[in-house]
């Protein structure tokens, strides 16, 4: 089994590439999805982020508001939160992996943000990163509800620039060209990989 690393950075198109692959049929575990299931009611984070920061929960789920402002500008705070969420994330991603294995799955993507930025690149085979030009990407993202310039350079500064998560890349989809070109290449990587897959 083929584990595809899928990554890139704000506006890039990430998501829809995501939802690509699983048109194509192939499993996509999604880490963002798997967090704010952790902070939903009933989520194994809620009770040990509850302790750690008191009165961050409402109603039996983490609200992401009052957890953002509990660990903003303090390391320590945002230390012990990833301390708390990390290992939580890991064992989600080992069960998706371990039903994709049971059933016999010849390729699955890992959809995680920040993959690059934090070492993720060792546990993938292949690394995947969506890519489109810098216009392109200043023009979707600040077409977003409530998005500013300076909110969209705040989070640019966090995250590794393109051309980095480029020259890291064993894949690239370019996104520039609108949705049926971006999927054409989704495609194309699918049977490629899958070839592989029955060479091995």
């Amino acid at each position: 089994m083929i584990i595809l690393g899928l990554t890139g950075s704000i506006g890039m198109g990430k998501s829809e590439t995501a939802k690509m692959f699983e048109a194509f049929g192939i499993p996509v575990y999604d880490a963002d999805h798997a967090v704010h299931q952790l902070y939903a009611k009933g989520g194994a984070a809620v009770g040990p982020l509850e302790a750690a920061f008191p009165g961050i929960s409402v109603q039996g789920a983490i609200d992401r508001g009052r957890l953002g402002a509990a660990v903003l500008d303090d390391p320590d705070s945002l230390a012990r939160l990833e301390a708390i969420v990390h290992p939580l994330v890991v064992q989600a991603q080992a069960a998706f992996l371990e039903r994709a294995r049971h059933s016999g799955a010849k390729l699955v993507v890992l959809d995680i943000p920040l993959l690059l930025e934090t070492g993720g690149a060792k546990r993938v085979d292949k690394v995947l990163v969506v890519s489109a030009s810098p216009e392109t990407q200043r023009q979707r993202v600040l077409a977003r509800p409530l998005m500013t310039v300076d909110k969209l350079a705040a989070i640019l500064k966090r995250q590794m620039p393109d051309a980095s998560k480029r020259r890291q890349a064993d894949f690239i989809i370019d996104t520039d060209h609108g949705l049926d070109h971006a999927r054409d290449q989704v495609k194309a990587l699918i049977d490629r990989l899958l070839l592989e897959t029955k060479h091995a």
